[in-house]
């Protein structure tokens, strides 16, 4: 099991939005990154995901999600109607990714990245570099661990 995290804008598609979807699953579409897609194309289903929420204040992780998919050419990117439409992907081949992601919880409290630069083994979490901001970025087991653990003592 590999261990990610996955930030998008909660005005956007937020964790709310995930948690009401059919199943509680939704595609995770439209990133434009090369780093990121080659992030999506690592997962496998039973991933695990910090979901975060950023171009907010304050920034930070939500809830947990789950990959439950294998990656899959983005649809978003033949779409003419789609924000994420690609105009290169049908002559060059869709090269852009996405997954299928599951709701798992939400946090009872957002951990913003000001408290998450207080949280000792934290401080060289991806998300947590200066000028970081690959929307899906690898976490390591530790990182992921001390999340959970520090979000269940705050209930």
């Amino acid at each position: 099991m590999k261990y990610w995290l996955m930030k998008s804008e909660p005005d956007e598609f937020g964790i709310e939005h995930l948690r009401t979807r059919p199943k509680q699953t939704e595609p995770w579409t439209g990133v434009r990154n090369y780093q990121a897609r080659n992030n999506l194309q690592a997962m496998r289903p039973g991933d695990a995901v910090l979901f975060h929420h950023s171009s907010v204040t304050p920034a930070g992780i939500a809830g947990l999600a789950e990959v439950v998919s294998e990656p899959f050419p983005d649809p978003t990117a033949m779409d003419p109607e789609s924000h994420y439409f690609d105009p290169k992907a049908e002559k060059l081949g869709n090269r852009w990714r996405a997954v299928n992601v599951k709701f798992v919880k939400t946090f009872p409290n957002l951990l913003s990245m000001e408290e998450m630069r207080t949280i000792p083994g934290l401080e060289s979490m991806v998300v947590l570099r200066k000028g970081s901001r690959l929307s899906v970025q690898p976490v390591t087991a530790k990182e992921y661990q001390i999340i959970v653990k520090w979000m269940a003592k705050k209930k």
